[in-house]
């Protein structure tokens, strides 16, 4: 309650900290979750990277269908679409005037199809934003790596740009240099990221042609936003949205951001609904399961960042079902866990309320006013709220949120509940590091076990000055199970499963454990990409490996079981299974993986 006796009603607002997002950012920071979108040559050569050398005439989808994939996305929860306009293999989908490896030299629509268009056209009508990604490196282009190059670039990123209404982001792929075919060279040409781009020119161009854009840049010049430093779809439990102005980044500096950074460029986790970004037949039994889905969103955008959700074209043209289905799932668990906050009715106290005003009040936090805030007096940076509930109340998910404009602030936060009149601290189940309770952001999710408590406190216990807190929020979140319709779970669910190459599969554990066997269930549909000899191998630090085993899986086209490889107690952090020889296909599969430690049984 606010003494009103006490009030002083020409209380200042608390002064910005620090760099602050520019009103592009924050509009791009509420988009919270969208979709990216990759088809190209590749989707019909099953590659991830194409050469440069494939043959337009690929191209010729039965059933493109872009309105298709909006309306997947749209369900999925997306806010917006970012799509593959060219890939690193240089093939333009839409018909640009600067070369002739585009969709005009397809048969697809004998040559008068434009997917960027129809794409474009399709994310309006449904009300989703649009974007592009134009990749730097091109395979294709006989000039990269000259002068000339960066003409040819920029002349299709002005295209993209005029040719297709608003565009919320660019992205610019920071894969650079290295061996293409380059009109018929068939050479390995380097550049120097950091300066052939000539960025700033670039920047500019994309200032005037689109100034509510926001820039997406791995190459040098830093724009707009940053990536994480993974594609495993997650950021750091601590995530500042700051980094210097100039200089390289590295990993920890993604990841993590840095707390006294002089410039605002929070964070975008990208990452795939399944294993490759292209879309690749034996994959389609490896759609990530619901629970690792929800996982990837409470470590993107419960850790103060976006989602870049990417869903692969299938060759047909269309999003596959199976993808089509996990993200409407994904998106209607995001429902079910936040559609009752259990201290939107709650009684709320503060510590200290600036000035005494009903302007900072604690309430503030739960009347769903995004404006509004709580906050305390300037010499003050510490402080707690505190929510008694009305009955003993069960919830399992913390959810709180700073109002960013006046910049980020809370540098540790904790949160206790009040179980049988005892105050218990509770921490953050998925943080790697610590309590995981840190930074805050934009949004700050915490998942704990359930706990039945009948008051909650939550206390800022560092802060660079006065905390402005615009939101708190309590939920009881549904346990995610098999019966789940479209769930997907199975036990290679919460592995990070990735592939090297077509017959190399790589594991990677958050630390390491102790391994006494592998297990692999190959494809149960299709026979092909079967593994029938295979290599083991483990590592610690992704230079020394160690072979672990090696054989044949016998008879295991006829019977299609698990197959359990066995060896002497390892500690192991990343798995190499190598796939030596396949029963027929090019490309490993499988239908589930697993992997046993010395206290698990078999």
């Amino acid at each position: 309650m606010i003494d009103l006796m006490a009030v002083n009603p020409n209380i200042n607002p608390p002064s910005p900290i620090g760099p602050v997002p520019n009103e592009n950012q924050m509009k791009w920071q509420d988009l919270e979750m969208y979709a990216f979108i990759h088809y190209s040559l590749n989707t019909y050569t099953d590659q991830e990277w194409g050469f440069g050398d494939e043959s337009p005439d690929l191209f010729n989808p039965s059933d493109l269908d872009c309105r298709q994939w909006v309306k997947v996305c749209k369900q999925a929860g997306m806010s917006g679409i970012i799509f593959t306009a060219k890939h690193h293999c240089g093939f333009c989908m839409w018909p640009s005037d600067f070369t002739d490896y585009s969709v005009k030299n397809s048969p697809w629509k004998n040559g008068k199809g434009d997917v960027v268009r129809e794409l474009a056209d399709a994310c309006r009508e449904e009300g989703l934003k649009f974007a592009v990604y134009l990749s730097p490196w091109d395979r294709n282009h006989p000039k990269y790596g000259d002068k000339e190059y960066i003409d040819y670039f920029r002349n299709q990123l002005r295209e993209l740009l005029t040719n297709y209404g608003e565009i919320f982001e660019v992205w610019f792929d920071g894969a650079n240099g290295g061996d293409g075919w380059y009109g018929g060279a068939n050479e390995i040409r380097t550049i120097d990221r950091t300066t052939y781009y000539q960025w700033p020119e670039t920047y500019k161009l994309i200032r005037e042609l689109q100034p509510e854009t926001v820039i997406w840049n791995d190459g040098g010049d830093r724009g707009d936003l940053r990536w994480v430093g993974t594609e495993a779809g997650n950021v750091g439990e601590t995530n500042w949205s700051l980094l210097y102005k100039t200089g390289d980044t590295s990993y920890p500096m993604l990841h993590y951001g840095l707390e006294n950074g002089d410039a605002w460029v929070p964070a975008e986790t990208n990452t795939s609904i399944r294993p490759g970004w292209f879309y690749h037949e034996p994959e389609n039994e490896h759609v990530k399961s619901l629970s690792k889905l929800m996982d990837t969103y409470y470590k993107s955008v419960g850790r103060n960042s976006t989602l870049l959700l990417n869903f692969p074209i299938a060759p047909n043209g269309r999003i596959h079902p199976n993808d089509s289905l996990r993200g409407i799932a994904f998106s209607n668990m995001i429902k079910k866990v936040f559609e009752c906050n259990l201290v939107k009715n709650s009684c709320v106290k503060a510590s200290n309320v600036r000035g005494n005003s009903p302007m900072y009040q604690a309430d503030n936090v739960i009347d769903d006013d995004e404006s509004t805030y709580w906050s305390t007096d300037d010499d003050i940076s510490t402080g707690s709220l505190t929510f008694d509930f009305d009955k003993p109340t069960s919830f399992n998910r913390f959810l709180v949120e700073e109002n960013i404009k006046l910049g980020q602030r809370v540098k540790k936060f904790s949160i206790e509940a009040c179980v049988d009149g005892k105050w218990l601290a509770l921490t953050d189940e998925l943080a790697g590091n610590g309590d995981g309770l840190t930074t805050i952001g934009h949004r700050r999710i915490v998942c704990f076990p359930t706990v039945t408590a009948t008051a909650l406190r939550f206390n800022v216990d560092d802060s660079k000055a006065s905390p402005v807190i615009s939101k708190v929020g309590v939920f009881l979140a549904p346990e995610l199970t098999p019966d789940i319709p479209d769930s997907g779970e199975k036990r290679s669910s919460a592995l990070r499963i990735f592939f090297s190459s077509p017959t190399q599969m790589l594991i990677e554990l958050d630390k390491a454990q102790k391994l006494t066997a592998f297990r692999y269930e190959p494809p149960q549909n299709s026979k092909s990409g079967t593994i029938t000899h295979y290599a083991l191998y483990s590592s610690t630090d992704w230079t020394n490996w160690t072979e672990l085993a090696s054989g044949e899986f016998s008879n295991i086209v006829n019977n299609p079981i698990w197959q359990t490889i066995k060896f002497d107690p390892v500690d192991a952090r990343i798995i190499k299974f190598d796939a030596i020889r396949l029963y027929e296909g090019d490309r490993m599969a499988y239908s589930d993986i697993e992997l046993v430690g010395e206290t698990q049984e078999d």
